[in-house]
């Protein structure tokens, strides 16, 4: 997806472009290609974003550490403001922030990058608990030990052998 020209939008039918998608993005590694629409609407001093998207990644388990594929999807909106930079500000080391701090802005001179937009919504919809299955009982424990596949776990059955007698 190309980057769109923020006044280009002023321009554009109901100051709106809307941008239907199937690709790959970069830095998000998917068994399928992100797909899904998005809606960029100028509103003078502001964004509106709307979009869906939805894609499969491959997880994996953090109980049982085992590989699954798991469906993400994403239908957000959000206004992104439009402002100028103030050039006088610094960025300070430390500093407090406010509320308005944590809004979104771009220049009303600038781009948007739907791709970018799109990656971040998709990021966000990867779940935090990674579980194959709701009732996924873990690693067992026992099987793994007597049969390692990796010879980090003969040592381990060594101290637990060593702890338990």
């Amino acid at each position: 997806m190309h980057p769109i020209s923020i006044p280009s939008l002023l321009k554009a039918p109901d100051q709106t472009e809307h941008i239907d998608f199937k690709e790959r993005l970069p830095n998000l590694e998917t068994l399928t290609p992100v797909q899904g629409a998005i809606s960029i609407t100028h509103g003078g001093n502001f964004l509106q974003v709307a979009g869906s998207a939805e894609a499969i990644v491959t997880l994996t388990c953090d109980r049982c550490l085992k590989q699954y594929n798991h469906r993400i999807t994403s239908q957000t909106s959000e206004i992104i403001w439009l402002e100028h930079a103030d050039p006088q500000l610094e960025p300070e080391p430390e500093r407090e922030l406010s509320v308005d701090d944590l809004v979104e802005t771009l220049s009303p001179m600038g781009h948007f990058h739907p791709s970018e937009w799109i990656y971040e919504q998709m990021c966000l919809s990867i779940p935090q608990r990674k579980l194959c299955d709701a009732d996924c009982p873990g690693i067992d424990w026992d099987t793994a030990a007597s049969n390692p596949a990796d010879s980090r776990w003969a040592s381990l059955n060594q101290l637990r052998e060593n702890l338990l007698n």
